[in-house]
């Protein structure tokens, strides 16, 4: 499966990042704006480089324009979408089937709520899309997954509902366990469950689930 892995501008752990990019080797790596200076940093070059340049530093910016290999996907500040989302459509244009985003949480919580709705525009082709920081993993499924236990990232998984209603929802091998549950909006119902078996099964029969592994911050 071929994956990607994007860095945008909001808040990157540096180590957390390096090491996250190590352990998943992808195929192919991209900037968005600010995400230039974690590669500025890393010392490494990305494939593909998008963005209106509005919050990348200038000499960043310079630094890597100087570089040979990277292909750019320059925007206008004026348009109806983020540079995060043209990245997202430019890594499935290339065939990447796996997308890993970083950076896309931090101070701005329009970008960070604006980030996770773009969690569901690979459903109409297959691709899956995360949201990935040093104490969570975010992603919005259309149909049951299964996590298990050993794999998961963090210590807890929370469920809410991204449309109106989640019908039929049903967890096994859970502290918290449903069965053909409809889960409505406006409830915090789903926090902070955990997983008790060796492998956590969640179904649900209609909807659009965001589902986030988490941990608490290390002290």
């Amino acid at each position: 499966m071929k994956q990607a892995v994007i860095v945008t501008g909001g808040t990157v752990d540096f180590k957390f990042a390096l090491s996250y990019i190590k352990e998943q080797k992808p195929e192919i790596t991209a900037a968005v704006d600010a995400g230039m200076e974690f590669f500025l940093k890393a010392g490494e070059k990305p494939d593909v480089i998008v963005g209106d340049f509005d919050s990348v530093k200038p000499e960043t910016l310079n630094f890597f324009k100087g570089q040979q290999g990277i292909d750019w996907l320059t925007l206008v500040p004026e348009k109806d979408d983020t540079d995060t989302e043209a990245a997202i459509r430019e890594v499935i244009r290339r065939g990447c089937k796996k997308i890993h985003i970083l950076g896309a949480t931090g101070s701005r919580l329009d970008h960070v709520l604006s980030n996770i709705g773009l969690l569901g525009m690979g459903f109409s082709s297959g691709e899956e899309i995360l949201i990935v920081d040093p104490c969570n993993r975010i992603r919005m499924v259309e149909k049951g997954i299964s996590i298990k236990k050993e794999e998961q990232f963090g210590d807890y998984v929370s469920l809410l509902p991204f449309t109106p209603k989640v019908s039929g929802l049903t967890l096994k091998g859970m502290k918290y366990p449903l069965f053909q549950y409809e889960y409505s909006c406006f409830s915090s119902l789903g926090i902070s469950n955990e997983i008790v078996g060796d492998e956590a099964e969640i179904t649900f029969s209609q909807g659009i689930l965001l589902v986030i592994e988490s941990k608490d911050r290390q002290k």
